[in-house]
């Protein structure tokens, strides 16, 4: 399975770390597994450090599409992704300008960093970064 995910209810946290080929299939599964636990207002961190994301334009546009379809499922908690390669930071940028949603979302080339900062969001109520 490319994309694994743990779900930490205390703390409100999901972190999903992807490897190998990544498609929209998988990122929909995990997608489709965060809504159906109602975690979807839980902060995200979405490791693309392992990965190749296999995400064309059609690709990206679904699932900026089916995020802002989230909106009226109720708040969308912030989202960290990190992602080391040129070609993955890039496609998550794409992805974070068309997944439109009123939270906080940043692109991290660090893991730590982007902990640091997902941890700095918790007390806060989401909002777009």
């Amino acid at each position: 399975m490319p994309v694994q995910w743990t779900v930490s209810h205390p703390t409100r946290l999901i972190v999903a770390v992807a490897r190998g080929d990544l498609g929209l299939a998988d990122i929909e599964e995990y997608l489709d597994d965060i809504v159906a636990k109602n975690t979807l207002a839980y902060r995200k961190i979405f490791d693309l450090t392992n990965a190749t994301a296999r995400l064309d334009d059609d690709a990206l546009m679904a699932l900026g599409a089916r995020i802002r379809a989230y909106r009226a499922l109720g708040e969308i908690g912030p989202l960290a992704i990190v992602a080391t390669t040129q070609e993955s930071y890039e496609q998550a940028h794409i992805f974070a300008a068309l997944a439109e949603a009123e939270r906080p979302i940043q692109i991290f080339r660090d893991l730590h960093e982007a902990r640091r900062w997902l941890d700095d969001q918790s007390g806060e109520p989401a909002r777009k970064a």
